[in-house]
C-alpha cells in the first residue's frame, strides 16, 4: 500500500505537474508524439480545496516551485491568473527526455509583455514566435492571448518546431490520445507511456514485483491514466491498460495480496488508508480506486508511509 499512496501523491510530485477542460488546441500543438507522461492540474479546484492546497503544498517539487516562481516574475500569479497548468515529458531522440509547461487562464498577453518590456527583458526570434527568458534559464512564449508555454530553451524550441509541423504531435500518438480522452475532464490527471506504466506498477507492487510472473505480466502493460478530486473528500482512480483480461485479472491479484501484506504492519491511519483502496479487473484493465474523507487523507499525510512516499 506504502507504494500505491506514491501514485495519489504522483499527481501533484512529478514535473514530470497542468484540467477540469481538455487541453486546448493550442497545448495539444505543441506536444510531442513520442511523450513520455502528461500531467494537468486545474488550479481553481485546488484553491477550493484546503485537504487539496494542504497536499499540493507538502508535496511540491522544487522544479514546480521554479516553475511558479518563474510566473511570478513577468507578473502572473499562478493562485489568481492560471486556470489550469500542464506538464509534459517526451524523448528527443540522443538529446533524451525534455520537459515543458503550458499555462492556460485569463491573464492578459500585452499586460505581460508590456511589463517585460519595461523590466527590459528583450526577446529572440524563433520562426515566428518570440522567445522571452525566465527566471532559472528558462524561456516563454504566448502560444495565444492565453496560453503560454514555457521550459527549458531546447524543450520550448523543440516544441514549437512541433506545432510548426517539423514532428509529430500528440494527435499522431493513438495510444496517448486516448487515455487523455478518458481522464481529461478531471480536476487532476495524468497519462503515462508504457515504460512510465511499467515502472510504476514496479513500484506498487513493491515486493510482489520480483516474483516471475511480473516479468511476463509487464511487457503486456500497455499504459496508464489515472485522476484525483477533491469534492466530498479525495478520491484517486487509476486506471492501468492490458493486453488482455488474463494479464488485468493478474494485476489485480497481486495488487489485493500485497495490499493484505502491508497491512499487517501498517499504521491505523495506513490502514484506513488500505481499507479505503480497491484493486479490480475490468475486462483488459486493472482499475484501482481510493476514496477518504478529507480528514482521514488529512491524518495519512502526517503518518510516516506518507513522508516516505512524498520525498
Amino acid at each position: 500500500m506504502k507504494k500505491i499512496l506514491f501514485a495519489v501523491a504522483v499527481c501533484l510530485m512529478l514535473a514530470g505537474v497542468a484540467m477540469a477542460m481538455p487541453l486546448n488546441s493550442s497545448a495539444r500543438a505543441v506536444i510531442p508524439s513520442d511523450t513520455l507522461q502528461v500531467i494537468s492540474v486545474d488550479y481553481r479546484s485546488l484553491k477550493d480545496s484546503p485537504t487539496a492546497m494542504a497536499l499540493k503544498q507538502q508535496v511540491l517539487p522544487d522544479n514546480l516551485k521554479q516553475f511558479e516562481g518563474a510566473l511570478k516574475g513577468i507578473g502572473i500569479d499562478p493562485s489568481k491568473d492560471i486556470d489550469t497548468l500542464s506538464f509534459a515529458q517526451f524523448r528527443v531522440g540522443k538529446q533524451g527526455n525534455k520537459g515543458i509547461g503550458v499555462a492556460a487562464g485569463g491573464f492578459n498577453a500585452k499586460a505581460v509583455l508590456k511589463k517585460m518590456k519595461l523590466q527590459k527583458y528583450t526577446p529572440k526570434k524563433y520562426g515566428t514566435s518570440e522567445l522571452y527568458p525566465m527566471d532559472g534559464g528558462m524561456m516563454m512564449t504566448f502560444l495565444d492571448d492565453s496560453t503560454l508555454l514555457f521550459g527549458d530553451p531546447s524543450a520550448v524550441k523543440f516544441a514549437l518546431d512541433t506545432r510548426d509541423g517539423q514532428n509529430l504531435n500528440l494527435d499522431a500518438n493513438s495510444t496517448m490520445s486516448d487515455l487523455m480522452t478518458n481522464v481529461d475532464a478531471s480536476p487532476v490527471w495524468s497519462i503515462l507511456d508504457q515504460s512510465g506504466t511499467q515502472n510504476m506498477m514496479r513500484a506498487a507492487l513493491g515486493q510482489a514485483s520480483g516474483i516471475a510472473d511480473y516479468d511476463t505480466v509487464k511487457k503486456r502493460l500497455l499504459g496508464s491514466s489515472y485522476t484525483m478530486s477533491f469534492e466530498s473528500g479525495v478520491a484517486f482512480d487509476l486506471t492501468v491498460e492490458t493486453a488482455d483480461s488474463t494479464t488485468a485479472a493478474t494485476v489485480s491479484s497481486l495488487l489485493k495480496g500485497y495490499m493484505l501484506y502491508k497491512k499487517l504492519s501498517a499504521t491505523p491511519a495506513e490502514k484506513v488508508a488500505v481499507d479505503n483502496t480497491t484493486a479490480d479487473s475490468d475486462g483488459s484493465n486493472v482499475k484501482v480506486h481510493f476514496k477518504a474523507s478529507d480528514q482521514q487523507f488529512q491524518s495519512l499525510m502526517h503518518s510516516e508511509l506518507f513522508a516516505a512516499v512524498t520525498h
